[in-house]
C-alpha cells in the first residue's frame, strides 16, 4: 500500500502539478486584455504631433513633417520586400499646402541620392533651393512643386543606427537659413522623435 501512495504521490508532484500550473497559466494569459492597436496609434500621433507643433513654432517652420519607411509589397519572381516611404505625420501653417496625400508609398530608389545622403551624414542642409553652389541631392524639382524655399532634413535613427524615418522643416514663404545652434537643436529633437516612435 505504501508504495501505491508513494507513486500517487510522485505523480501528482512530478506530471500533474506543472500540467495545472502550465492550464492555469495558460487560462491567465487567455483572459489578459490584448492591447488596443488604435488607442496606442492615437496616443502615438497625439505626442509626435504635439511635438511637431512645437517644432514648428519654435523654429518658424511653414511645414514640418516626418516620412517611415515601410515594406511597401514586393518584387517579382524573388519575393524580396520593397523599400518605401511615405509622410506619416505633417502640421502646416495656415494658408500653407499639405504635402501628406503626395508623398505615399514612395520607393526609396526615387530619392537615393537624398536617403543615402541622411544615412551617411545625419541631415541635409539648403537654406536657399536657388542657390547653386548648395547641393540639394536630387530634392530640388519636389522643392519646386511643392512651393519650399528652404528645406532642413534630420535622419531619425533607433540607438542602434538603424535609419527609420525622417524629420523634414519647410520654409514656403521666404528662404530661411537657420544657425549651427538651431541645426543642432534640430538633431535633439529627431533623436527625441526617434524615442517615441520605437517606444509605440
Amino acid at each position: 500500500m505504501n508504495n501505491y501512495v508513494g507513486i500517487i504521490i510522485a505523480f501528482i508532484t512530478g506530471v500533474l502539478g506543472p500540467v495545472i500550473v502550465i492550464l492555469v497559466k495558460n487560462w491567465i494569459n487567455s483572459k489578459k486584455q490584448k492591447p488596443d492597436i488604435v488607442k496606442e496609434a492615437l496616443k502615438v500621433s497625439e505626442l509626435v504631433n504635439h511635438k511637431l507643433d512645437e517644432i514648428r513654432e519654435e523654429f518658424n517652420a511653414d511645414r514640418v513633417w516626418i516620412t517611415q519607411f515601410h515594406n511597401g509589397g514586393n518584387f517579382y519572381p524573388t519575393g524580396k520586400s520593397i523599400a518605401k516611404f511615405s509622410v506619416i505625420y505633417e502640421t502646416v501653417n495656415q494658408d500653407v499646402t499639405s504635402i501628406q496625400a503626395n508623398f505615399r508609398n514612395i520607393p526609396v530608389n526615387l530619392f537615393s541620392k537624398s536617403i543615402n545622403q541622411l544615412l551617411d551624414n545625419d541631415k541635409i542642409v539648403i537654406p536657399d533651393y536657388k542657390d547653386v553652389t548648395v547641393a540639394t541631392y536630387g530634392l530640388k524639382y519636389v522643392a519646386e512643386s511643392t512651393g519650399c524655399k528652404s528645406g532642413y532634413l534630420f535622419a531619425i535613427k533607433t540607438i542602434d543606427d538603424k535609419f527609420i524615418a525622417t524629420l523634414g522643416l519647410d520654409y514656403t514663404k521666404n528662404v530661411t537659413p537657420l544657425n549651427h545652434d538651431q541645426i543642432i537643436e534640430l538633431e535633439k529633437q529627431a533623436s527625441i522623435l526617434s524615442g517615441v516612435l520605437m517606444t509605440y
